[in-house]
């Protein structure tokens, strides 16, 4: 059970291992998640990751096109109804079933990428 990542520290690992732990965990989540409101906006949680950072922009470049183009929709359309003071309609919201952590494999892909990279940049070479 790892607590640091490459998107930051968690304690979901520890919490999902524990059954009576994650429900009583569960109802504040959900709690939180819908006080948040990027689902009413049709966001999903992955839309939410800081895109300044090197390794997110370089997982966004992985997306397929259809990601790619279904993240941009979701932007344009949370960024009207911002400017017009609203929400979607109720059936229009992210089901929790459709937010899924699209980008994060690809961030954790590009973590294990530079670690590696690091590992052998600090390679001492010696000479026979």
């Amino acid at each position: 059970m790892t607590i640091f990542g490459p998107l930051g520290p968690s304690l979901a690992p520890a919490i999902r291992s524990s059954k009576t732990l994650s429900r009583w965990i569960k109802p504040f989540a959900n709690f939180y998640i819908n006080l948040s409101g990027y689902r009413k906006v049709g966001l999903r949680y992955d839309d939410l990751l800081v895109e300044e950072r090197e390794d997110v922009q370089r997982a966004i470049t992985r997306l397929t096109p259809r990601e790619t183009y279904d993240r941009t929709f979701r932007f344009k359309r949370a960024a009207q109804l911002s400017i017009l003071h609203t929400e979607l309609p109720k059936e229009q919201w992210t089901k929790p079933e459709e937010d899924v952590r699209y980008l994060k494999p690809h961030v954790q892909d590009v973590e294990k990428e530079n670690n590696e990279r690091r590992m052998w940049d600090s390679v001492a070479v010696e000479r026979k």
